[in-house]
């Protein structure tokens, strides 16, 4: 008996639906590891590309759905390695909602997305906001993974690296050796991972001043890279810069200016001229320069820098304070207190209401406020800004361990 033509139209489009199914998989996974590639290339703007289309299909498998959250982290992934921050939170934040929805709140997706919130908020300065969320995800992911697991060591990284940004050296410095102790057990001493640990203990180091300790740390960590990135990974553009700042502070110009200059080359050609960390060399040869008189070539690098900062972070930024300050040193140096001072008042305002009331950045700037009020003669406004400093240094001195 011949079958009724609805009946078998019935039975063909379960069959269609399973296939455009699995056809849009496929996509959704071929766009996915196209826009991977990309950014291993660094071609950022195909990255976007792929991973905008990958998106777009993802969206129809469902508000629940784990591919979602992993579309949505890696686009907002990329464009907070552009400094595009603004545009990187929302899609963290869709991410994180999608992964908990899906996997439930103690899932290793979710610390992931902790963790990359948290650093999108620690770039942006928002350090209060950055802590609780590192602190859950290193619960979750000491619950799900174990203590010795690599992924544990990012976020102890991550940690350490919020406290070293306070000011709260003493709590950073167990977070980095635990990192470090975890990578080079799990990964091997030549990871690059391990050199983010080691550039890092270089850098919380260098912040206390202990110079020499610091050194050895910083040139392992760029043989590392040196290595593993062909030479022109931003992680090597930032050893070099912090190997350049260490070099600068002994007083050692001439080694210094190439390290500034190659990590500046580095960083314009891979991350392109508007970006933040092309900022920090700018500010560090800045720095330089000015150390040697140089002032004629240093302010517009400086202002070149306080400019992308602005940009990309909005006005009341950490490094923007930094670039503040920097700034109206230099022109307190060529006598020009009148156009220095604004510039010291709204670092100081940035550094209060960002870093909080004993940062020891925020005892710096006003050191340097105080010797300007000095030289125009103004000792008790100088004398009031000189003990606040003190009392900001005398804290941190008592919080640190002894050695």
């Amino acid at each position: 008996m011949r079958r009724p033509a609805f009946a078998i139209a019935l039975a063909v489009v379960p069959l269609l639906a399973g296939s455009c199914n699995w056809i849009r998989e496929g996509r959704w996974q071929v766009y996915q590891d196209d826009g991977t590639r990309s950014l291993e290339k660094r071609q950022y703007a195909d990255a976007e590309k792929q991973w905008k289309k990958a998106l777009d299909i993802a969206e129809g498998f469902g508000a629940q759905d784990p591919r979602l959250g992993t579309s949505l982290n890696s686009l907002g992934r990329l464009y907070a390695g552009q400094g595009r921050y603004a545009e990187a939170e929302p899609l963290y934040a869709k991410a994180l909602a999608v992964w908990e929805s899906a996997w439930g709140p103690e899932h290793p997706a979710v610390a992931k997305a902790l963790d990359n919130m948290a650093a999108l908020h620690y770039a942006q300065g928002r350090y209060a906001e950055a802590e609780p969320l590192y602190k859950r995800a290193l619960e979750i992911k000491t619950k799900a993974l174990g203590p010795a697991h690599p992924d544990l060591a990012t976020t102890e990284h991550n940690l350490g690296s919020l406290y070293r940004a306070q000011g709260r050296f003493a709590d950073a410095e167990p977070l980095y050796q635990q990192a470090l102790a975890a990578r080079e057990k799990a990964l091997g001493p030549t990871h690059p991972d391990v050199a983010t640990s080691l550039n890092d203990l270089g850098n919380l180091y260098r912040a206390e001043g202990r110079l020499a300790e610091a050194e050895p740390f910083h040139r392992r960590a760029i043989a590392i890279w040196e290595k593993s990135g062909g030479g022109q990974s931003p992680d090597l553009a930032a050893g070099l810069e912090n190997l350049a700042d260490l070099e600068r502070l002994q007083g050692r110009a001439t080694e210094a200016e190439p390290l500034y200059q190659r990590s500046l080359s580095i960083r314009r050609e891979v991350l392109g001229p508007g970006h933040p960390d092309v900022a920090r060399a700018l500010n560090g040869l800045a720095l330089l320069y000015k150390s040697q008189g140089r002032y004629a070539e240093a302010e517009p690098v400086e202002r070149r820098a306080l400019g992308i900062w602005e940009n990309a972070f909005g006005p009341d930024h950490p490094d923007v304070a930094t670039a503040l300050n920097n700034l109206a040193l230099m022109l307190f140096a060529q006598g020009r207190s009148g156009e220095a001072e604004p510039l010291y008042r709204r670092a100081l305002a940035i550094q209060e209401k960002v870093l909080g009331s004993q940062h020891p950045d925020l005892a710096r700037s006003l050191d340097n406020y105080a010797a300007l009020l000095r030289k125009q003669g103004r000792d008790g406004e100088a004398r009031a800004f000189e003990t606040r400093a003190r009392d900001i240094r005398t804290r941190h001195a008592w919080d640190q361990p002894s050695r």
